[in-house]
């Protein structure tokens, strides 16, 4: 009986060592160069005039994710493979050619004049965030599913 109750205290040890390790994220600056080719070129597309403040690779034990702050406070978040996550452009625009034609034309009839300053995809979700601070949120073939 004591050996089965030291095996399971042993057993929950090493699950909760183990779950530490799993979240315990390696952020590491690193240069522009240094980022997946696709997330260089959209960069260079559509912030070519912003100067990168920092440039960081989140490491996870899955997961390898890639943060870009610009100097204006814009930021861009790309996956492993460098396809965009998440824009957040603060109180400017996002650029519109980030921005799926359906939504901007949406967001455009519904709310003139009120810019997206945040836009996020998920595997099944959009996000957009406007200038107001209304979030809409967009399914994957593009419509709108919840307005907060």
């Amino acid at each position: 009986m004591k050996k089965a109750v030291r095996s399971i205290v042993l057993a929950l040890v090493c699950l909760i060592a183990f779950s530490n390790c799993i979240e315990a994220d390696n952020d590491k600056p690193i240069a522009v160069g240094d980022l997946p080719a696709a997330a260089q070129m959209l960069i260079g597309e559509h912030f070519g005039d912003k100067e990168v403040a920092l440039a960081k690779v989140e490491s996870g034990l899955v997961e390898k994710n890639y943060d870009v702050v610009f100097t204006d406070g814009t930021k861009v978040e790309f996956d492993r493979k460098g396809e965009w996550t998440e824009v957040d452009c603060r109180k400017s625009s996002v650029p519109a050619g980030l921005i799926p034609t359906s939504i901007a034309q949406y967001v455009e009839s519904s709310y003139p004049n009120a810019p997206i300053v945040k836009i996020e995809k998920e595997h099944k979700e959009w996000e957009v965030k406007l200038a107001t601070g209304i979030e809409i949120t967009f399914n994957k073939k593009f419509e709108m599913i919840d307005i907060d």
